[in-house]
């Protein structure tokens, strides 16, 4: 039988096997490296398309007013400003995020944009969410999980943690369904997204890190399974931009 991240001594960062217990240290360093251009380089890397992928998952959560939400891993708080919106007074919205640097960027962003009244602010590890059973309407997690050490125990504490009823979706870079689109996006993503990290952060590091850890994250249907075995029902995938991203959905009942 093989064993899973958890009951082994040592994990991958990247292409890089390091022991278990490092992953999370190193992660936050790289992101303590790039929270202050976080944004710009998404803008840059993505050409913009990021900001339709999180639109898209936006319109798939059926967040309404009155609802509670967790953007798990939500960084500078692009799906937490949106969120807030839809949820109204009534509802609520809590931006968490592991690494303290991204957690403040994000709040010191929502803050200067006025939102404030209906949104709260947590560190934590998604792996151990500090939060009641049964608590969210909604659970999204955008570019984070790939980040995450043990996905398994991530994705379980988000299906303890989520209401009967209640929907998860996963928004992540997966694994191109095309092979001619598969071959440039592996040319632009070892090539150039490395040197705009150089350029733009003075980190070309912490982008190949990036890029290597994407190509380390499950595919769409690996995600699926790992979902469905953690109860979510329902599971299902959304291949965007040909499968550069996808949208995982799944429900608790």
């Amino acid at each position: 039988m093989t064993k899973n991240h958890s009951e082994k001594k040592t994990t991958h960062f990247g292409f890089t096997d390091v022991p278990l217990h490092e992953k999370a240290s190193r992660v936050a360093d790289v992101f303590h490296s790039v929270a202050g251009k976080y944004d710009l380089m998404n803008d840059l890397m993505s050409f913009g398309l990021h900001r339709l992928w999180k639109r898209f998952t936006i319109g798939q959560s059926g967040v309404r007013p009155g609802n509670s939400v967790l953007d798990l891993a939500g960084g500078t708080g692009d799906l937490t400003r949106e969120f807030s919106r839809l949820v109204g007074k009534e509802g609520s919205v809590v931006l968490a995020d592991i690494n303290a640097k991204m957690l403040a960027h994000g709040r010191d962003r929502l803050i200067d944009q006025g939102i404030v009244d209906n949104v709260c602010f947590v560190q934590a590890d998604a792996e151990q969410l500090p939060f009641p059973e049964n608590y969210f309407d909604c659970i999204t997690i955008a570019f984070g999980l790939r980040n995450v050490t043990d996905k398994m125990a991530a994705l379980r504490s988000m299906y303890r943690v989520l209401k009967p009823g209640g929907k998860v979706l996963v928004l992540e870079f997966s694994k191109p369904v095309l092979p001619l689109l598969n071959s440039l996006y592996d040319t632009y993503s070892f090539k150039i997204i490395p040197k705009l990290g150089e350029w733009i952060s003075g980190d070309a590091q912490s982008y190949q890190y990036l890029v290597e850890s994407i190509r380390m994250h499950p595919d769409q249907a690996t995600l699926k399974n790992m979902m469905e075995e953690c109860e979510f029902e329902d599971v299902q995938f959304f291949n965007l931009t040909g499968g550069i991203v996808a949208l995982h959905k799944g429900f608790k009942y």
